[in-house]
């Protein structure tokens, strides 16, 4: 496996996405509002490319989420579909102040430039989000503990993710994380939020790498998240 494919497997699988809640990779026991929607967007640039993502999701009933979106990577001035991404997030005790909250996310991914073009398998995921608040919400701690398995390689590779949260203001919160699987060196992400209208609208940068010298795998990204009131 590629260093390139091994970093994307790790963030499809400790996602949403990307797969939570923008930028963090490590999940969090939070959906967004029951019968709303949000749409978390950014440009991430790597290497020697940039991946331009679009996640839309919405809540159809209490403590549920279901998030449908994909990637366009640009390299080497072409442009092509690289990610696809079908996700599904129930929560058993949504996360309060002060308190803790869990679920169960899993989810299923292809990757059209890295899967062989005949075969288009794609990968299954799971994993349980677990978050903490304290110190009325100054702090907020996420774990992740899942498992990927690759159907192309036949294997499944154990995930995990350790991030936290941080406000600084109504408006801007820290976040820095760690996350990887049982056979490769782990990666780091830190950055920042700002709520352009809170609850609403949000902005988010950071800058990650994998944790070993002169690792060649740093990447920067920019954010954008929407989020609406009840649709339905």
């Amino acid at each position: 496996m590629s260093d390139f494919r091994a970093l994307y497997l790790l963030l499809t699988a400790l996602p949403s996405v990307a797969l939570a809640a923008r930028p963090m990779i490590t999940d969090d026991a939070r959906v967004v509002d029951t019968h709303s929607c949000q749409l978390e967007s950014w440009v991430k640039h790597n290497r020697n490319s940039n991946e331009y993502w679009a996640l839309p999701g919405c809540s159809p009933a209490e403590n549920t989420e279901l998030t449908l979106g994909g990637a366009v990577t640009r390299e080497d001035r072409q442009s092509q579909n690289s990610d696809l991404m079908l996700q599904a997030k129930v929560l058993f005790k949504p996360l309060e102040t002060n308190s803790y909250g869990y679920g169960l996310v899993v989810g299923y991914a292809q990757h059209p430039r890295l899967d062989n073009n005949s075969s288009m398998i794609g990968n299954t995921y799971a994993y349980i989000p677990a978050s903490a608040s304290f110190f009325s919400d100054k702090l907020i701690l996420h774990t992740n503990l899942g498992a990927l398995h690759d159907r192309e390689k036949h294997r499944t590779d154990f995930t995990w993710g350790l991030g936290s949260e941080i406000p600084m203001s109504d408006k801007v919160e820290l976040i820095a994380e760690t996350y990887g699987d049982h056979r490769s060196r782990a990666f780091y992400q830190a950055g920042m939020r700002y709520w352009v209208v809170r609850d609403r609208i949000q902005v988010d940068t950071t800058y990650g790498n994998r944790m070993q010298n002169n690792s060649d795998e740093r990447w920067f990204s920019i954010g954008l998240r929407l989020l609406s009131s009840p649709l339905w």
